[in-house]
């Protein structure tokens, strides 16, 4: 998965920080939110920069998952997230836990 693992620390993260943990460029982020309005609504600062929550950026992930991963176009991926509102596909995430169970594995490892 070439995204970095997300923990929630914080209750806003910036289009850079959200760019950096999808390994992606800040305008697709950008293009994705304006794609995605039901599932992703950032937050404005006074200087009038997107900020998003913990739960957009979940969501970013799903989309990321379902375009880049599973090939899907943005209206397939669309679809599918409205078809599943309350379980949308969050294979995702046991993914990106086993791929840090995986990781921690490797490095116990390469200790023992």
């Amino acid at each position: 998965m070439p995204y970095k693992e997300f923990k929630p620390e914080k209750l806003y993260y910036t289009i850079g920080e959200v760019a950096e943990l999808l390994g992606e460029n800040t305008s697709l982020v950008r293009f994705w939110a304006q794609k995605f309005p039901e599932f992703i609504k950032p937050a404005r600062n006074k200087k009038g920069n997107r900020l998003f929550t913990a739960d957009d950026v979940s969501n970013f992930k799903l989309i990321y998952y379902l375009v880049k991963e599973r090939g899907m176009t943005l209206d397939g991926a669309l679809n599918r997230m409205k078809d599943n509102k309350d379980g949308v596909d969050r294979r995702v995430d046991v993914i990106e836990s086993l791929t840090g169970i995986k990781e921690r594995l490797q490095e116990i490892q390469k200790i023992l």
